[in-house]
């Protein structure tokens, strides 16, 4: 099984990167963010054409996350327990039924939390407190978990081109970074570390400055896996190639394949 996530930055702008990201790696579970449009205007037909079951939620211009799949989804449930209050279209959660048992997947897009002096701060910082609380009900369960998405953290200096100028921004704060360490010591693992030690594994580059000409890159799109999905862990990749495509997303796929039968 192929689970993949991807920060496409607006689905119908980038659909014909997207479907031939698609062809091209054939996942079998997809997770999308900030596809930046309501759930009616998602360009489904050529998708599902793919052989792709799809499932949106969607907000007018910003945030929006979508769930593809190949195989039914059990159930779905959109947004994160903990804030009626919160509108932002930033969480989508899919079971899906494998001979093994089930999977479940969340797709997710972090709050980006700068200025770090406004409230977008605090928010980003509650926002991932529930992420946890989130998690820790999941992990009762002892079912295979991903979560998947644009984290819009920094994990660490090694994910980061020049960590000395990122030091007081909102996706490298130790406030931040101690949130996602707090994810990976409840028992997820962070996939593409699970497999790689190497520095320079960047998932975006900023339009500006020739950032991915010079390989300016972070680290801010991830795949944690529960133990039990962990097990499974056989390669995880970077498309790195998608950015260099004409008008592309700043992010880039990362997919990690899993040793689950899906047949």
């Amino acid at each position: 099984m192929r689970i993949a996530t991807w920060n496409v930055n607006s689905v119908r702008q980038r659909l014909d990167h997207l479907l031939a990201w698609l062809r091209e790696r054939d996942p079998d579970i997809v997770c999308l963010q900030e596809i930046k449009c309501v759930d009616e205007a998602f360009p489904r037909e050529p998708i599902e054409a793919l052989g792709y079951n799809v499932v949106t939620h969607g907000q007018k211009t910003f945030n929006g996350v979508a769930l593809l799949s190949k195989l039914p989804f059990d159930e779905t449930k959109p947004r994160l327990a903990g804030d009626d209050d919160d509108l932002h279209a930033r969480f989508l959660e899919g079971v899906v039924s494998l001979k093994s048992g089930v999977v479940r997947i969340a797709c997710l897009y972090l709050p980006n939390g700068n200025p770090v002096e406004s409230d977008k701060y605090p928010y980003k910082l509650k926002w991932m407190s529930r992420l946890i609380d989130f998690t820790k009900e999941r992990l009762r369960a002892e079912e295979p978990l991903i979560l998947a998405g644009d984290f819009n953290v920094i994990p660490a200096a090694t994910d980061v081109y020049q960590p000395a100028a990122w030091i007081n921004d909102a996706l490298f704060k130790p406030e931040t970074r101690a949130s996602f360490q707090t994810l990976l010591g409840l028992g997820m693992t962070d996939a593409l570390r699970a497999v790689s030690d190497a520095p320079g594994q960047y998932t975006f580059w900023d339009y500006q400055a020739g950032a991915f000409q010079k390989n300016w890159g972070l680290r801010i799109d991830h795949l944690l896996l529960s133990p039990q999905a962990a097990d499974r862990l056989s390669a995880v990749g970077i498309d790195k190639h998608v950015r260099a495509w004409e008008k592309p997303s700043d992010h880039v796929p990362v997919w990690a394949d899993l040793d689950f039968a899906t047949k």
